[in-house]
Parts: structure tokens; sequence; C-alpha cells
């Protein structure tokens, strides 16, 4: 079984979990995430979304394949590209610091390194990039509530097992923050790391201009 990581692109949208694909809770103001889903927009919006940054800014995504499967993924993108973000009680993020959204690994294959995986392929492209840290909000209730009823926010347990340091706490919505180091140390640990996790793995890339073109 062969594991790799590959940017999120406009051709691999698609390959999102459904429910994922359809969800602006990150990328829209929470009265037009209402009027989105009132009119069944939501995909079309996710999909501009996606196109916006990735022509602005550059790789904001990841999936995760097991094989052929995507079984996982993550989003990413400046503060300034994140409405929601400023809804949370513990905003604003850091200037410095680019915000982990939307995060999610198919329950089956859970517990295996994947999320661990996926969040070290983003601070490795952060890294290069010159970006100094990931800031996430998390849910600090998330592991009490049923998986169907949680929200999009990452379980802020998670982020402390992968490295993230709360930098603002609240009893429900912490601001966590990871620290990025040299882009050779990182490049060091994380390719260690994935050896003795998962074995071999292939982190790949998208040139951002490629996309552009596309579009």
């Amino acid at each position: 079984m062969s594991r790799r990581v590959v940017g999120i692109t406009l051709d691999n949208l698609e390959d999102l979990p459904k429910h994922c694909r359809g969800c602006v809770f990150w990328e829209l103001a929470p009265h037009l995430k209402e009027q989105a889903e009132e009119f069944g927009s939501t995909e079309l919006e996710k999909e501009a979304w996606v196109s916006s940054v990735l022509l602005e800014w550059g790789s904001c995504g990841r999936i995760a394949y097991s094989d052929k499967l995507p079984v996982g993924h993550v989003l990413y993108a400046p503060p300034n590209a994140v409405p929601r973000s400023s809804a949370f009680p513990t905003s604003p993020v850091s200037a410095d610091a680019v915000l982990l959204t939307g995060f999610h690994v198919l329950p089956e294959f859970r517990g295996g390194g994947l999320g661990r995986m996926l969040v070290q392929a983003v601070a490795k492209d952060l890294t290069r990039r010159g970006v100094k840290a990931i800031e996430a909000f998390g849910d600090a209730q998330a592991l009490d509530i049923p998986e169907q009823d949680r929200t999009c926010v990452v379980p802020a347990d998670f982020l402390l097992s992968v490295g993230f340091k709360t930098v603002r706490p609240h009893p429900r919505w912490p601001r966590m923050r990871l620290e990025l180091r040299s882009a050779l140390t990182w490049k060091e640990d994380v390719e260690a790391a994935l050896e003795q996790l998962l074995g071999t793995v292939s982190v790949s890339t998208v040139d951002p201009a490629s996309v552009g073109q596309r579009a």
C-alpha cells in the first residue's frame, strides 16, 4: 500500500468527500454561507474560493491518497482569505501566520499517522515559502461531541498532538500555533518522521503557475 500527498488543484477538488466538497464554513462569511446553502451553490463557492486563492496566493491545500483512494485532506490560506476567521472570540490570527482551516481524514484511516503526515506536508510547503508559523482555531470540546454533530473546526487535542501550542486560551475555541523552523531542518525532520511512521512516502507539490494557466 503506497501513500502520497499532493497539492489540491481544481482538477482533484472532486476527490474531497462530498460533505467537505460542499462545505463553505471557512470560505464564506456566516450570512453568505447561509445564502449559498439556501440556493444550493456551496460547491460552486468552494471551487471559486480555491481558484481565487491558488491564483492570488498559491498552493492552499493537500490531499492524501492511499494507493488511488483519497483518504484525507487539509486546506490553509492567509487569514484575510478566510472570512470565518474573524468570527472567533480568539481572533485575529497573527500577522506572520497562515491559517489552517478545513481538515479531514476518513474514519477508517484514522490512527495511522495520516493527520500528522498532512500537517507535516503543509509545514514543509509553507517553510519553503518563507512563512513563520501555522495557526488554527481548535475545538476544545470536539471529542465530547458525536462526530456527526461536530463543527468544521479541528479538535484542539489533535492539534496539540502534532505540535501546536495554545497562544490564546478559550474554553471552546482556543487559538493555537505551530512555529516553523528552517526549511532544511523541517525537510530532514519531516522525511525522517514519515519514513519511520509510514515507510516510503512521496510528498509532491503543484506549481501554482500551472494552475493559473489552466484557470
